[in-house]
């Protein structure tokens, strides 16, 4: 379970990249011991309890901004849920093992790594998928280079966690067999690779403001501080130069209000000081300004017989004229964040959502492009949607950015970074810019090779000006997805298949 701790140090904010390594190379050597397919299983099942306990601490957090269910919960909630998360690299660990045949070095190593991708693409769509904290990310460069995920649109994101096991697993290799000088020529070559400066950058024609207005978590949703909230964010996004053609982008709950026409005043009232979704859009056309068009989270409703079913979490496009353009309804919504699975059994036993409100929310129909005009084709992923490889971007109408509006602040001081690290992988992996607002950070813009161009970091309120990053060509990864990756995965076992039957000769 050491080994397991150790490994998770590689994802952000600790960045320890060469402690994971060797993690999962000295589980690899661990593996290796194995008597039977239940202790591999058993060996693999303990790492993920560790890996995972630590990688996603940051959710305790969330059950402290919540009334109904004791905060200590949360740390509870947290190994429960890495118990399940953990099967998969106990799968990993007993595939390898089975196919290497009690194998000792090459063959177990690349098996493993091969099945590693495996797991984790499993990982990412069973029981609607969690695919936080892949282990490709610890191959994440600094904010100003882009490390081994340098290799990602060649690879994809899983099959980048298989490059990473690969690594640590030779490196153990070679060390146990004393082999000093390849060993130091693999770890140059890795660190070499991790920190390897890469040129500015292309620029863009497309201007943008980006506002992170730090509303905190336990104010976000009270209607006592709505007015408050709205200035201090309008007041980061007024024009400096009038007129100016410029996109505004404001954050996931950037706006309280009800935009839409046609519900019952009761909804209106309840949420807004003028009780006129007229009078809202027009004071946001106001506040951007002749030339603008915001992009901002907003909630829509579902109605039925002039009653309240059900909620969209959204993104409207809002001109200078107070006109809605476009929209935009996230589809891989949070469990338990936006709708509360098993309702009817939990529900009675106490059980609540983190967002409040007592509607659940309604997913959208996955990935669009919204053709915003002279502001550009923006391709949308609200909050956590932005974590799925593969699954951010409409394959038939390829957008020239992404905008990934966010409410991190129930993340904790853990998840803000490693969202933002998941962030820079889609942006490499399709490479396409990516372009964060969130309420408490970090907001940042991040071009088509994963380097931050600009940031805002946690509680800071601030604005980020400049011009979108251009779009690259098309990646080996945006036209293949994940089959690329799977692709990967069945070289690496076939390569491990090839090794066993020569050790055998």
């Amino acid at each position: 379970m050491g080994l397991g701790l150790l490994a998770a140090t590689g994802f952000q904010p600790l960045g320890f990249w060469v402690l994971a390594l060797a993690a999962i190379g000295g589980f690899a050597l661990l593996l290796r011991s194995a008597t039977g397919l239940r202790q591999a299983l058993l060996l693999g099942w303990l790492f993920g309890i560790a890996h995972f306990t630590l990688g996603s601490s940051w959710i305790a957090t969330a059950f402290t901004y919540q009334a109904n269910m004791p905060a200590v919960l949360g740390w509870v909630a947290v190994p429960l849920l890495s118990l399940y998360l953990a099967v998969y690299p106990a799968l990993a660990a007993g595939a390898a093992h089975m196919l290497a045949r009690n194998g000792r070095g090459w063959p177990l190593v690349l098996a493993f790594a091969g099945f590693w991708i495996i797991s984790e693409w499993m990982r990412a769509w069973v029981f609607t998928g969690f695919a936080w904290n892949p282990f490709g990310a610890v191959l994440l460069g600094l904010f100003d280079r882009p490390g081994l995920a340098f290799f990602l649109p060649w690879t994809g994101t899983y099959a980048l966690s298989g490059l990473a096991v690969l690594i640590g697993g030779a490196g153990g290799l070679l060390l146990a067999s004393r082999r000093m000088v390849p060993l130091g020529l693999l770890a140059g070559a890795v660190t070499a690779g991790m920190y390897w400066p890469v040129g500015p950058g292309g620029e863009g024609k497309l201007a943008y403001t980006l506002v992170q207005p730090d509303i905190r978590q336990d104010v976000l949703n009270e209607p006592a501080y709505f007015e408050q909230s709205f200035q201090k964010t309008a007041a980061l996004t007024l024009p400096r130069e009038p007129g100016s053609r410029r996109l505004v982008l404001w954050p996931e709950s950037g706006v309280p209000d009800y935009l839409l026409d046609g519900y019952p005043q009761r909804y209106y009232d309840h949420m807004t000081a003028f009780g006129d979704p007229r009078i809202a859009r027009q004071r946001l056309a106001r506040t951007i300004g002749t030339g603008s068009l915001l992009l901002t989270g907003t909630v829509d409703l579902e109605l039925e017989n002039g009653r309240a079913v059900g909620a969209r979490n959204s993104v409207t496009a809002l001109d200078a004229q107070g006109r809605i353009v476009g929209s935009y309804y996230k589809a891989h919504l949070v469990p338990y964040g936006e709708y509360l699975a098993l309702r009817w059994l939990l529900e009675p036993l106490g059980a609540t959502r983190f967002v409040p409100g007592a509607l659940d929310f309604w997913p959208g129909p996955g990935p669009r492009t919204l053709d915003l005009g002279n502001w550009g084709m923006a391709g949308i992923q609200v909050c956590y949607e932005i974590i799925f490889s593969g699954q951010v971007v409409d394959p038939e109408n390829r957008p020239e950015y992404i905008f990934n509006p966010s409410n991190d602040g129930w993340f904790g001081s853990f998840g803000p970074p490693q969202h933002l690290a998941q962030a820079r992988l889609r942006a490499i992996e399709e490479g396409l810019p990516v372009l964060r607002s969130t309420t408490t950070g970090i907001s940042a813009v991040i071009d088509g090779r994963g380097v931050v161009r600009a940031h805002v970091p946690m509680h800071v309120a601030g604005r980020l000006e400049g011009h979108v990053p251009p779009a690259l060509s098309p990646t080996p990864f945006s036209r293949l997805g994940n089959w690329l990756a799977i692709g990967w995965a069945l070289v690496l076992l076939g390569l491990a298949a090839i090794a066993l039957r020569r050790g055998a000769r």
